[in-house]
C-alpha cells in the first residue's frame, strides 16, 4: 500500500508541533481507549478516568478547547463562586469552554462542565451565564446521569463508537451528536430539579435570580431563530425544551426564596460585554471555504491544498482548482458511501463502474485508507487522466484530474498525487485561520436598528436576525440609545 506524501517532503502538516506524537499514535491508542468513557458514563469500570477527563482530553489532543486563558479563567470563576454555596463546596470541579459554534452546555458525571463559545454569545451577562452554569452543577448534584442510564441511551452512545475507536472520528460531529443525547435524555423530572438547584445557587452566590430565566429566554429564541429563520434542528436540549412550563415553575421558585435574596446583589466576576468583545463568532468553514489554495470544510472536518497558484474555487458540491495555464484540472467530490462494505478499489469498480483504470493501487492518507489509478484516455484533447477516493469519517471523497494537450504528463501527476495525498482532517489552527468573524461591542446610537447595523457585517444569510437574536432581541426588537450592540467584524 502506498502513502501519500506532499513532494516537497514527508506530510506532517497534519499534526501540530505539540500534539504530533499523540496524533502518530492515535488511531492505535484511540482503538483500545475509545470505550472507555462512554462505558465509566454508564457505571462500566474500564479505566480510571472518568468520562469528562476522556472527554476533556479529547477537546484537548483536537486542539478544540477556546484558545484564550482570560474566557477559561473567567468561566471557572463563576462556576467557583457557584460551588461555594452548593453541597459540594470544597469539591473539584472542572469548568471549559469548548471553541465550537453551536449552542451547548453540558455535564459529566465526574464533574466536567464544558460551555461552548456558541452559547456564550447568546447570552447578555454574567447572570445568564451563571444561570446555565449553576443548572449543570445542579445535573452533577443530583447525579442525573447515573439516575438516567436506560438500555436506550447506551445503544444510541455506543452506535458513535465504530469511527470513534478507529481514531478517525471528527470531533465536531462527534461532540454534537453526543451532547445532544446526553443532554437531550436528563427527563423533566431532573431538568426540573437541576432547576431548582441552580436557582438556589444563584441566589445564594449573589447573583440576580432571574439569570436563569433570561438564560432560558436566549437559548428559547435560539432554537425558535433556528426552527423558523433557518429551517435547522437544534443541538441544545437542556434548559428549555424538555419542559416548557418551566419559566412559570422559576418565577415561583425565584418568589418562594425572597427571603434568601440580599438587598444588594453582589458584584459580577468580570465585566461580561469587555470579556465578549473579540470572541469569535460562528464558522465561516462549515460549508467551505478556500484560502490561499486550501480548501477547509468545518462539517466535514477536512482541508484539501491544491499546487501553489493554482486558482481554487468551491461549489455546494464540488470544489475544484486549475493553474494559471489552464492545462490541468483537478476537482474534489463527497460521494453518497456505498450500500455494502467496499474496499475503495471495489467502489470504483462496482459502485461507480469505471472498467477503465490502470496502473492502480491502493494508498494511505494520513489514518484514511484509498485507492488511486491512471484513466485510460479513449477519445478527446487529453493528455493523461486520473482518478482516486479516500474514505474518511464514514464519506466518500472522490478526486478526478485531467490534463489537457499542453503541459507535462510527469509533473500532472505528481500534482494530482500531492493534491490527494494532502487530505487531512481540520485542526483547531485550522479553524481559527479561517473563522476571522469576531464579536465587537458598540453603542448604539439614537436611531440605529439592526437592518441598519446589518450592512456592515461580514454575514451573506440572515444578518439582521442574527444581530437581532445575539443581542437578546429576537424576534421583533430593536436596539435602544446608549446599550451596549453586539456587532460582527
Amino acid at each position: 500500500m502506498a502513502t501519500l506524501t506532499n513532494h516537497d517532503g514527508p506530510d506532517t502538516r497534519s499534526l501540530s508541533v505539540t500534539g504530533a506524537l499523540w496524533r502518530a499514535l492515535a488511531p492505535v491508542l484511540r482503538s483500545i481507549q475509545a470505550f472507555a468513557p462512554l462505558l465509566l458514563f454508564f457505571g462500566v469500570s474500564a479505566s480510571a478516568a472518568g468520562p469528562g477527563a476522556q472527554w476533556y482530553n479529547e477537546y484537548l489532543e483536537k486542539d478544540l478547547l477556546y484558545p484564550d486563558d482570560e474566557w477559561q479563567d473567567y468561566v471557572t470563576e463563576i462556576g467557583e463562586r457557584l460551588l461555594a454555596v452548593s453541597p459540594h463546596r470544597g469539591k473539584t470541579y472542572t469548568f471549559v469552554v469548548t471553541d465550537e459554534p453551536f449552542v451547548n452546555a453540558w455535564a459529566t458525571p465526574d464533574a466536567y462542565i464544558f460551555v461552548t463559545r456558541g452559547i456564550i454569545s447568546q447570552f447578555q451577562s454574567e447572570d445568564e451565564l451563571a444561570g446555565v452554569i449553576g443548572h449543570e452543577i445542579g445535573h452533577v448534584i443530583g447525579r442525573h446521569s447515573a439516575r438516567s442510564r436506560t438500555t436506550s441511551r447506551i445503544g444510541q452512545l455506543l452506535s458513535y463508537l465504530g469511527t470513534f475507536a478507529t481514531g478517525s472520528s471528527s470531533m465536531f460531529g462527534l461532540s454534537q451528536n453526543l451532547t445532544s443525547v446526553i443532554t437531550a435524555e436528563y427527563g423533566r423530572e431532573h431538568e426540573l430539579e437541576a432547576d431548582e438547584f441552580g436557582t438556589d445557587y444563584l441566589i445564594r452566590a449573589g447573583y440576580n435570580p432571574h439569570g436563569l430565566l433570561d438564560s432560558m429566554y436566549q437559548t428559547s429564541s435560539y432554537e425558535n431563530f433556528q426552527n423558523t429563520v433557518k429551517n435547522l434542528p437544534v443541538v441544545y436540549r437542556g434548559i428549555t425544551s424538555s419542559h416548557p412550563a418551566t419559566q412559570k415553575r422559576i418565577n415561583d421558585l425565584i418568589v418562594q426564596s425572597n427571603h434568601l435574596v440580599p438587598d444588594e446583589l453582589a458584584d459580577p466576576e468580570r465585566d461580561f460585554f469587555a470579556m465578549i468583545n473579540g470572541m469569535t463568532y460562528g464558522d465561516e468553514s462549515a460549508t467551505g471555504v478556500v484560502k490561499d489554495g486550501v480548501f477547509y470544510h468545518g462539517s466535514l472536518r477536512l482541508t484539501v491544498e491544491f499546487p501553489a497558484g493554482w486558482d481554487v474555487r468551491s461549489t455546494a458540491s464540488e470544489v475544484f482548482g486549475v493553474p494559471p495555464s489552464g492545462d490541468e484540472q483537478i476537482n474534489l467530490k463527497r460521494q453518497s458511501p456505498p450500500d455494502k462494505n467496499q474496499t475503495p478499489e471495489e467502489y470504483l469498480t462496482d459502485t461507480l463502474r469505471r472498467d477503465d483504470l490502470e496502473n492502480g493501487e491502493e494508498i494511505q492518507v494520513g489514518p484514511y485508507i484509498g485507492y488511486i489509478a491512471e484513466v485510460k484516455v479513449a477519445s478527446g484533447h487529453a493528455q493523461a487522466r486520473a482518478i482516486a477516493v479516500i474514505y474518511k469519517d464514514g464519506g466518500v471523497y472522490l478526486f478526478n484530474g485531467e490534463l489537457g494537450p499542453k503541459g507535462d504528463v510527469e509533473t500532472f501527476k505528481k500534482n494530482f498525487e500531492a493534491t490527494v495525498g494532502s487530505l487531512r482532517a481540520m485542526t483547531g489552527d485550522d479553524l481559527r485561520q479561517v473563522n476571522t468573524q469576531k464579536i465587537r461591542i458598540v453603542t448604539a446610537e439614537p436611531g440605529d436598528s439592526y437592518a441598519q447595523l446589518a450592512r456592515s457585517v461580514p454575514l451573506s444569510n440572515y444578518a439582521e436576525e442574527t444581530l437581532r437574536l445575539i443581542n437578546g432581541d429576537h424576534p421583533r426588537g430593536e436596539p435602544r440609545a446608549g446599550d451596549p450592540i453586539k456587532v460582527i467584524r
